[in-house]
């Protein structure tokens, strides 16, 4: 069954941080490179972090330094810490496979971010 569970999004002044988690099932987490991904308004989706199942990292310019991907192997869960955040950050943000995403999608958790 597969299964990719967004949660932790809510709304923030700029500057704040959020956490996010994504919990996927087993079958999608243990054979694959995760990422976190976002879609603005109006804008397509794009990759701001992936991981490899070692650990090792990438993130898009506009996060770098910000934004910390992680995973725990045990709990098929990934993480997504936001720190510094800004209004250009607002979106919806998912977690997918990478560097193909799964034709599936979770539903997403919105990322609000005020000036």
């Amino acid at each position: 069954q597969v299964q990719l569970v967004e949660s932790g999004g809510g709304s923030v002044q700029a500057g704040g941080s959020l956490r996010l988690s994504c919990l996927a099932s087993r079958s999608i987490f243990s054979r694959n490179l995760m990422g976190w991904y976002r879609q603005a308004p109006g804008k397509q989706r794009e990759l701001v972090a992936g991981i490899t199942s070692g650990g090792g990292t990438n993130y898009a310019d506009s996060v770098k330094g910000r934004f910390t991907i992680s995973r725990d192997n045990a709990k098929s869960t990934v993480y997504l810490q936001m720190n510094s955040l800004k209004p250009e950050d607002t979106a919806v943000y998912y977690c997918n496979t990478r560097p193909i995403p799964l034709a599936y999608w979770g539903q997403g958790t919105q990322v609000t971010v005020s000036s």
